[in-house]
């Protein structure tokens, strides 16, 4: 049964299934990728110097992101995974089923992946995570 996503793409539609099938206070691993500003376009060839600069503009717009969702992450009873957004602005986060939805409501938030688990095609189960 195909349902609604009602989250603009920032969850897939598989995941919000998946999320609905659960309690509102079950808890959930995914990657939230922050919305970041980097102030500049990327494409063209940068010297080291505005590598560096455009890395760190990156990190300091990732943060700023970071702290203002940190209300929605206590407010649902999660908890980050990591002290500091990545160089793409992701942060891992355990979260309530209902505080993913209230992440993917948020301006600061980009998108929300489910953190799995990488199966070898030979099917073990590695305990890799993205």
């Amino acid at each position: 049964m195909y349902q609604r996503n009602p989250f603009n793409h920032k969850i897939s539609v598989d995941f919000a299934n998946r999320l609905s099938n659960l309690q509102p206070q079950q808890k959930v691993r995914v990657i939230v990728f922050l919305h970041i500003d980097n102030g500049k376009n990327c494409g063209a060839r940068q010297s080291p110097a505005e590598r560096k600069a455009a890395i760190e503009s990156i990190r300091n717009s990732a943060k700023l992101a970071f702290e203002y969702i940190l209300n929605i992450i206590k407010d649902f009873g999660g908890h980050p995974l990591s002290d500091n957004p990545g160089a793409l602005g992701q942060i891992p986060i355990e979260i309530s089923a209902a505080g993913v939805n209230a992440l993917a409501e948020s301006d600061m938030v980009k998108a929300v992946l489910e953190d799995q688990t990488i199966v070898p095609s030979d099917g073990t189960e590695s305990n890799n995570h993205w």
